[in-house]
């Protein structure tokens, strides 16, 4: 009897240690998991297809954003997407998308994060807000609340979410969103308290429920990154009139190639 409970103790000190270091690693790394930046030389030179022009804001002395602009052909404007991006590399990763709207006569301003791309600064939760909500006033300077789109993806789709309910636009897209950074955390690791051990939130559920502009949400049923009923959580949060749309077999990074987005897109950029 003595000789079981002395293996069983040992048993649940070697589980007790484990679940504590797994735990600690998860803490202490959870910033490389949820950010992949790929830094630029300032002098690094962009070549894009098409229009564009390369904008460095200096926010602060450790802080610069960088903020590429795409334009479509001719002298037509009809509005701006503000695109904010996922969570890899930096705009170079992500121009391709720019003629989904570009081509309906959109102009595409994208930021990079503080430490991608040639954006600078130490990556915090409160610096994304307030960059975000810098790029917005800019777009607002420029164009009426109707005629500026903010567009999300992935880890963007948060921010995006920020700007929308933090100024006014003439919609929100949002491409593979998550309900919260500790929820989709807990996806992964379920057995850990990640509501106290996330460093970031990022509530997506929360600012659309302050979000009054129309909302579309695209997700695919095959995500391998963001689970599809961690998306779909935010339905509790959309309005009536929103969109919840679903793609089937639609994986994390494969939404634009379905025939089902390019029209649901095309339709939502052409009013």
């Amino acid at each position: 009897m003595n000789i079981n409970r002395r293996i069983v103790f040992r048993w649940l000190k070697i589980i007790i240690i484990l679940y504590c270091g797994i735990g600690i690693a998860l803490y202490y790394l959870q910033r490389k998991f949820l950010f992949h930046p790929q830094k630029l030389d300032p002098d690094h030179v962009y070549s894009f297809k098409g229009l564009f022009e390369e904008v460095k804001l200096p926010v602060n002395k450790e802080d610069t954003l960088c903020l590429i602009k795409f334009f479509p052909q001719g002298n037509y404007r009809k509005g701006v997407v503000v695109y904010y991006h996922g969570n890899r590399d930096n705009v170079e990763r992500y121009a391709t998308y720019a003629s989904n709207f570009t081509k309906h006569g959109y102009e595409v301003w994208m930021p990079d994060y503080p430490g991608f791309g040639k954006s600078t600064g130490e990556l915090t939760e409160k610096k994304l807000y307030a960059q975000a909500y810098l790029v917005q006033q800019m777009a607002a300077a420029k164009y009426h609340s109707d005629s500026i789109v903010i567009y999300g993806k992935s880890l963007g789709t948060g921010i995006a979410a920020y700007a929308a309910s933090a100024s006014k636009c003439q919609r929100l897209i949002l491409e593979t969103p998550y309900y919260s950074i500790p929820d989709l955390f807990s996806r992964y690791a379920w057995i850990y308290p990640t509501r106290y051990m996330s460093e970031f939130e990022i509530p997506t559920g929360q600012f659309l429920s302050d979000v009054t502009e129309p909302v579309t949400i695209f997700h695919g049923d095959d995500d391998e990154v963001i689970p599809y009923r961690c998306a779909a959580k935010l339905t509790e949060n959309l309005k009536a009139s929103d969109q919840f749309i679903t793609i089937k077999d639609g994986r994390h990074n494969n939404l634009p190639g379905h025939d089902r987005y390019k029209a649901a897109l095309d339709s939502l950029l052409k009013l």
